[in-house]
């Protein structure tokens, strides 16, 4: 199984916009039959089948076994990832967007969506060939200090870029993405 496929197709994203097929998809996290997800969910075999068949359809689970019960073949199912993205790109910028600034929102959009392409290319590889890191905080910064705030960032990143950028050695993406926050009494 996976650890994440994005969603980039239609069809896929259409089997995906119903609430009762995402019951079936968790359900599926383990390799099991329609009446064993119709037991688990109060449904009849019958009607868990038919939502297996369009998410199998589109991509999302994958018949993995079967076997013979009361002399009739029964399919064993399994959810093809543990997670599922939408691709910004299923819809893509109407109109195009704003400003493309480093202050701007429209900047930060298009770095996310960079960010999400790229993890999942690093899906196909083998655990132990992605080495990633993380890395998350918070700051608050002064009414009207983001520019300044963004230019000792620029700063700071560009000594860490001239210590530790080489010609040799794996090659990391570092995108750093601020953006403000609701504070929990909001």
């Amino acid at each position: 199984m996976k650890e994440l496929l994005l969603v980039d197709r239609f069809d896929q994203a259409e089997a995906l916009f119903k609430p009762q097929r995402v019951e079936v998809l968790r359900q599926l996290a383990e390799p099991r039959s329609c009446t064993e997800v119709g037991a688990a969910l109060g449904q009849s075999a019958q009607r868990v089948y038919y939502h297996v068949q369009r998410l199998r359809d589109a991509g999302l689970i994958d018949r993995v076994d079967e076997r013979r019960v009361h002399g009739i073949s029964e399919g064993i199912y399994q959810a093809v990832a543990r997670s599922y993205w939408l691709s910004p790109r299923l819809v893509g910028p109407i109109g195009g967007r704003g400003a493309q600034d480093q202050l701007s929102l429209g900047y930060l959009l298009n770095l996310v969506e960079d960010v999400q392409t790229d993890l999942v290319r690093l899906e196909g590889r083998p655990v132990g060939d992605l080495s990633t890191l993380g890395v998350s905080g918070e700051i608050r910064l002064p009414p009207g200090s983001r520019k300044a705030f963004l230019d000792d960032l620029r700063s700071t990143l560009q000594d860490l870029f001239a210590r530790h950028g080489g010609s040799e050695g794996e090659v990391f993406r570092l995108a750093v993405a601020c953006y403000l926050k609701e504070s929990p009494d909001e």
